[in-house]
């Protein structure tokens, strides 16, 4: 089975391709490899490799930069999507493009479903959503993978900002208000995997778009806390740094958050027996993350 990978540099394309590396047929590319952005390059790429599936790794990410980048966001997030699903769909492929929770406003009390309503706040949720439509549009054969809060080995996110932060500071401040579930990024490469495993052998999948993330949800503030516990569990730490709880108006920032970034995550459950992600069980190999 052929299998074309989109920003492999990326926290979840990383660990996608180095899971994928010996069980298929791979063509895993970094962005200065093929810039999705590139309509030319994306067509003779994926008319050249034919894949049976390919997986949109690929996104700009840099929440509060894309308030002042938004051609560049909407360049990546949105066109370079429809790009490689109108291209998916020339040669019969089917697409799988991870997305965010920050299509939606964030003001739900429970967690969000796939069917409710998507009100983006910012440049970056904005441009995803874009992205989504234009898969959902242009390749008939697509998995939307809507998913929250993710953390890796691999390139930059929370864990390793809270490590590297509680290494130079006696105390921080965190944000208490805002409430999601921490997702493992090798989670998303293995659920990805479990997916492509069922588009190879059955025809009647359901498809569209779902939500992966991991449980239980928590807010940023006690996200943290675990973090320095494991820590000073593993002796990465000796001494860990006193945690304050703020709101979000006291730590304002040029993209606004959703308060509510939880995801529902029974529909991929139902279709696919995924499970969210163990958040908690991945913080055990915290000695990864430095």
């Amino acid at each position: 089975m052929r299998i074309l990978v989109t920003g492999c540099n990326g926290q979840v394309g990383f660990l996608l391709k180095k899971m994928l590396t010996n069980n298929a047929e791979l063509q895993a590319l970094t962005r200065q490899q093929l810039d999705i952005c590139n309509e030319n390059l994306v067509n003779e790429t994926i008319y050249a490799f034919k894949p049976h599936v390919v997986v949109n790794a690929a996104a700009y990410t840099a929440v509060d930069k894309a308030e002042n980048e938004q051609e560049l966001a909407f360049a990546i997030n949105s066109d370079g999507p429809k790009y490689l699903a109108k291209a998916a769909n020339v040669v019969g492929a089917a697409l799988i493009h991870i997305s965010t929770d920050y299509v939606f406003e964030g003001d739900k009390s429970g967690p969000y479903l796939e069917t409710d309503p998507v009100n983006p706040q910012g440049i970056y949720g904005k441009s995803k959503l874009a992205g989504e439509m234009a898969v959902s549009k242009h390749c008939a054969r697509h998995i939307i993978l809507r998913t929250a809060w993710v953390f890796g080995e691999h390139g930059n996110n929370f864990v390793k900002t809270m490590l590297r932060l509680g290494k130079e500071r006696d105390t921080l401040s965190i944000v208490s208000d805002q409430f999601g579930g921490p997702t493992y990024a090798g989670d998303i490469a293995k659920i990805i995997i479990v997916i492509i495993n069922k588009i190879k052998v059955d025809k009647s999948i359901k498809w569209g778009g779902y939500h992966y993330s991991g449980t239980p949800y928590i807010s940023w503030f006690e996200f943290a806390q675990n973090v320095f516990i494991k820590a000073k569990q593993h002796e990465l730490m000796e001494d860990i740094p006193m945690l304050t709880a703020i709101t979000s108006k006291e730590f304002p920032t040029p993209a606004t958050r959703p308060v509510n970034s939880k995801l529902n995550c029974e529909l991929i459950r139902a279709e696919f027996g995924i499970f969210p992600s163990d958040w908690q069980t991945e913080l055990d190999n915290i000695n990864n993350y430095t």
